[in-house]
């Protein structure tokens, strides 16, 4: 059953910004969209680059190296949809960012 973890404070992501978090030993980048909270793996599969530096645009992270593009709602490789990053559900309690873990 999943749980959840508080992992930033609201502030800690202003609107348009990201930080990184490291969970079970896996850096998770936390993105603020408008308001709108996404988490996925920080690293870019393709040379290891950190996502949390690329651009978001039209949902989507931008790899500041080579110019990968995932889909923030899901980790899903806007090219070629089989290779994705692990996404993770975020949640707002009072002024807690958490994360959905599974067990």
């Amino acid at each position: 059953m999943p749980h959840k973890i508080s992992v930033a404070k609201v502030a800690d992501i202003p609107d348009g910004s990201s930080i990184v978090v490291n969970v079970r030993k896996t850096d998770i980048a936390i993105f603020n969209v408008k308001g709108a909270y996404f988490a996925v793996d920080d690293l870019c599969p393709h040379m290891g680059a950190s996502l949390s530096g690329g651009f978001v645009e039209d949902g989507c992270v931008t790899c500041p190296w080579h110019y990968w593009r995932f889909k923030l709602a899901d980790g899903a490789w806007a090219d070629n949809p089989k290779v994705r990053l692990g996404a993770y559900p975020v949640h707002v309690d009072g002024d807690s960012v958490q994360l959905e873990l599974p067990d």
